[in-house]
């Protein structure tokens, strides 16, 4: 009830409701807060994939489609799409369902880029993606 035919399978990586302490006198969600959430959960792809500490180092191709409101909740879905040397692409998708409500929709969508750090913070290796050795 309420999933539309793209919505992502399997559980989101964070889910959240957004207070008002997250939004605009107009009670839109700002775009900054919408961002750091999916940067967490692209965090948590990366770092359990490189069993370590992970960097952002790019975020590509962030389009707003829909605003979130005060009181929604806030599914972060994300998937590790490839892996290079040292670093990881993790592509995000985040909807929204109202509080009172089963519709859901999709209000954001962005490429994350992390790479793999030691504990000085240089590049190290990662791990192919499963099935891919």
């Amino acid at each position: 009830m309420g999933y539309p035919p793209d919505y992502p399978s399997g559980e989101p990586a964070i889910r959240i409701t957004a207070m008002p302490a997250d939004a605009n006198p107009a009670g839109d969600i700002f775009g900054g807060w919408l961002m750091a959430q999916m940067d967490m959960a692209a965090g948590i792809i990366a770092a359990r994939h490189c069993r370590g500490r992970a960097a952002t180092i790019a975020v590509e191709g962030m389009k707003f489609q829909s605003p979130v409101h005060i009181g929604d909740e806030v599914s972060v879905h994300a998937t590790l799409t490839s892996v290079g040397r040292t670093s990881m692409v993790i592509d995000i998708e985040a909807w929204r369902r109202p509080r009172t409500g089963d519709e859901r929709e999709r209000v954001t969508q962005a490429r994350f880029v992390f790479v793999a750090i030691d504990e000085d913070r240089r590049p190290r290796p990662v791990p192919p993606l499963p099935g891919r050795a």
